[in-house]
């Protein structure tokens, strides 16, 4: 029992290094298949529309609910490492590029979800706890690919897919021979195709749903344009020395830290009231972002990012323990993997608003569109705050 945490995390970090793995590697992509400026946009957008189309599946059929949660981990990580190998494969078209990218995504959907329903198995008090330490492995694995490609940068970029496909291999291998079924999961369940949209019809549930997809509107676009961020700034101050890559790993994988942080605080201060401190303070920086943006201090903005990076991520897993806790018990792992695919379908429409806006708002503009989730959100919890019985 109590291996089982840690390993599910440092699965956790390995598999899902590879969901920035393209990202990193952007510049090197764009050079090999003469992509345009926005198509970082796009390479986003395909890995999270399969992680979408793959939490659908796994929610309609009811997957991590009827099977081995360990097991499903398992192939997940294995399936996906393969396609994200695949963009290295010789004579690719950017159209074959997108498609491995978007089933990678198909797959982490049986990784993330799938992770956070086989520790909901095995913690019942604590849940907040357990899901920070493992939200704060997926920040860091997100992370991750950026640092592998500071360490790696006079090799060829493939060494940072080939790093992250053997890292999800190890981690799924490690769930599935480590990780057994958790003492409170309910086994020999039927399909239910109506299994996913149950949870709405509680108050609870909704507001903590509604509360994370405003969360999830802010959350991928800003990491994602973490880079975009810095580069801009480099243009416009050349004489500023900034190793980009690796300061992208530091913003987005300070937040892993958050995330445990975030656990504990609400032990303390309550889920609920923890995660709506952190989506205000993330919404007072999408705010506050012209500012910083132009200061022309890279200590000033770095320092900055630096925040935002902690906030914007420290309610996430008190969300998904919101969720978790008022999910109907027979349908938890639907529940969860339905919301985070809705919460990642969100992420998408986030991300190609920003990148339309580009040319028709000056740089330092953009990203105060980011506060319109975190506003949402906010409603969303206060609203239902009469008859939501969140901790």
């Amino acid at each position: 029992m109590k291996r089982v945490l840690p390993v599910i995390v440092v699965s956790q970090f390995l598999c899902t290094s590879l969901w920035f793995a393209g990202n990193s590697v952007i510049g090197d992509l764009a050079n090999t298949f003469e992509l345009t400026p926005d198509f970082l946009a796009h390479l986003t957008s395909a890995v999270q529309f399969g992680f979408i189309s793959g939490t659908f599946v796994f929610a309609v059929f009811t997957i991590a609910d009827r099977f081995s949660p360990s097991l499903i981990f398992f192939i997940s990580a294995i399936m996906a490492s393969l396609f994200n190998l695949a963009i290295c494969l010789n004579g690719i078209h950017v159209t074959e590029l997108l498609v491995f990218r978007f089933l990678t995504g198909f797959f982490l959907a049986g990784i993330y979800p799938v992770c956070m329903k086989i520790a909901s198995d095995y913690y019942q008090e604590g849940l907040g706890m357990s899901l920070g330490f493992l939200v704060g492995a997926l920040v860091l694995g997100t992370a991750f690919p950026h640092l592998v490609k500071t360490i790696t940068t006079q090799l060829p970029w493939r060494y940072v897919v080939y790093t992250t496909s053997i890292l999800s291999a190890v981690g799924g291998l490690g769930m599935w021979l480590l990780v057994p079924d958790g003492p409170k999961r309910k086994t020999g369940q039927q399909i239910n195709f109506s299994a996913f949209v149950t949870g709405f019809k509680k108050p609870d549930f909704r507001a903590a749903a509604f509360g994370y997809f405003g969360h999830m509107w802010e959350l991928y676009t800003f990491w994602a344009f973490v880079p975009v961020i810095l580069f801009t700034f480099k243009n416009q101050n050349p004489h500023v020395e900034l190793n980009i890559p690796l300061m992208s790993f530091l913003i987005i994988g300070v937040g892993s830290l958050a995330c445990v942080f975030s656990g504990y605080a609400s032990q303390y201060f309550g889920v609920k009231r923890t995660a709506t401190i952190s989506l205000l303070l993330s919404c007072l920086c999408c705010l506050a972002s012209p500012f910083f943006l132009t200061t022309g201090s890279a200590l000033f903005l770095v320092g900055f990012l630096f925040f935002w990076g902690l906030v914007v991520i420290a309610d996430s897993p008190l969300f998904s323990t919101l969720v978790a806790k008022s999910a109907p018990e027979e349908s938890k792992g639907t529940s969860l993997t339905i919301v985070n695919c809705i919460g990642f379908s969100i992420t998408i429409i986030s991300i190609q608003f920003i990148n339309l806006l580009t040319p028709y708002l000056q740089p330092q503009f953009i990203y105060m569109v980011l506060a319109i989730g975190p506003v949402l959100g906010l409603l969303a919890l206060t609203r239902d705050k009469r008859t939501a019985k969140f901790s």
